[in-house]
């Protein structure tokens, strides 16, 4: 057990350096030892971890998804070393999060920062991406997603509310007319959006309206410009157009028809004991993310 775990330390140091002969140097080894734990180590799993060539080397898909669960392996150690001696209430090693690219900018981004400020020994890697990863498979010990929770696999707690919004802007309105039912949107352009992109709108009375529009994305973020362009109507949630519904950039239609809830929540995989790094997190995050709700 001791020389596996020496050698994913091995293997993960070539990673992170670059080139064996400097995580041979780091590790304070000659580069024969090193060469040998890794191809030690590549030999007792049945795969090439690592293309190696004279001048650079790069991880292969299996040594991709190897190397993300020997991150966290060695990141848990760290922390449960920290743990036996340092109390709870502070995060240590390393936090793989993901989220949606404009969440992360605009929400994330801040609190994270203000989250390792509070922890000098906690470092954040945050993954942002449209795209739905699976957390267990990408090495994550954190997603923050909207809306309800599909695998039940994993954890899901809700740590802040949310509203979805159609809006478009005053001028796209007085041009096309302002929709009063469901059946209006129709004749109306929708700008779709997301990976893949929905092809209808959804509300909470069951009834639903087949999107019909010229411009699709796969982000969220370029959606929300089209329709300040007044290209048409986009379906938001409030976190993101609030200030320019406020700021009268945008407009509300269809308030009276309110659509399915779409809370945000933290994401993890089951743990019988999670790791205070985690924790602490979400705990942060659903009283910030709380206080801006309310305050916004």
């Amino acid at each position: 057990m001791a020389d596996s775990l020496t050698d994913m330390i091995v293997f993960a140091r070539v990673v992170a350096a670059g080139s064996l002969s400097a995580a041979a140097r780091e590790l304070n080894l000659s580069l024969t030892v090193a060469s040998r734990r890794l191809a030690r180590l590549e030999a007792r799993l049945g795969v090439r971890l690592l293309n190696r060539t004279t001048r650079s080397l790069a991880l292969t898909e299996e040594g991709a998804m190897f190397h993300a669960r020997v991150v966290r392996i060695l990141a848990d150690i760290d922390e449960a070393e920290l743990e036996a001696t340092r109390s709870k209430s502070i995060a240590a090693g390393l936090l793989r999060i993901t989220s949606t690219v404009n969440f992360s900018r605009l929400h994330l981004a801040p609190l994270l920062a203000e989250f390792q400020a509070m922890h000098p020994g906690l470092r954040i890697s945050l993954h942002a991406s449209d795209t739905v990863v699976d957390i267990v498979e990408g090495g994550f010990d954190l997603a923050i997603r909207f809306g309800a929770l599909a695998d039940s696999s994993l954890i899901a707690q809700r740590i802040a509310p949310d509203a979805r919004i159609i809006c478009a802007s005053p001028a796209y309105l007085d041009r096309r007319g302002r929709p009063q039912s469901v059946e209006d949107l129709i004749t109306h352009d929708c700008i779709s959006f997301g990976d893949p992109p929905a092809g209808e709108w959804a509300f909470a009375d069951g009834s639903s309206a087949r999107l019909s529009g010229a411009l699709v994305t796969n982000t969220g973020e370029v959606a929300h410009e089209w329709a300040l362009q007044s290209a048409g109507l986009v379906l938001k949630s409030a976190w993101f157009v609030r200030d320019d519904i406020k700021a009268g950039r945008l407009e509300t239609v269809l308030p009276h028809l309110p659509l399915p809830a779409s809370p945000i929540h933290a994401v993890y995989p089951h743990s019988r004991h999670l790791a205070a790094r985690v924790r602490l997190c979400v705990d942060f995050l659903a009283e910030r993310l709380e206080e801006a709700w309310q305050t916004g």
